[in-house]
């Protein structure tokens, strides 16, 4: 079943998307998101650095400690009226940790999940 164009890509196109999402990405959050941004600057990395897929492995991780160090907004990439949900762990190891929603990353999630059921079968008559 071929869900999206994408789908259809051949490997140069889709690596060639991957790497301007990946550039667009690491320059919004080196803007944005300050704490991410300190780590970038200690691992001596720049936006301007990522210049190819292979240059991933420069990005620093996030750990669970860095959302709870920046608990409970300190990481998110956009103003909180942009977020539609807001989920948080019980935090019983201490802090809970903290993840905004987007309505686009809602509707990203949406889809996933629906390609995923219907990988398995679902159908439009399927109740979950």
């Amino acid at each position: 079943m071929i869900w999206s164009k994408e789908e259809m890509l051949s490997r140069e196109e889709i690596e060639k998307i991957q790497l301007e999402r990946l550039k667009e990405t690491v320059k919004r959050v080196y803007e944005k998101v300050e704490p991410y941004r300190k780590k970038m600057i200690e691992a001596g990395v720049k936006p301007e650095d990522i210049k190819s897929l292979a240059d991933l492995k420069k990005l620093p991780f996030v750990t669970k400690a860095d959302l709870r160090d920046n608990y409970p907004y300190g990481l998110f990439a956009v103003d909180r009226d942009q977020l539609v949900r807001i989920h948080a762990s019980s935090g019983t190891t201490g802090k809970p940790t903290v993840v905004g929603y987007t309505k686009r990353d809602l509707e990203t999630w949406t889809e996933c999940v629906s390609r995923i059921a219907c990988m398995g079968g679902a159908t439009p008559k399927d109740v979950a």
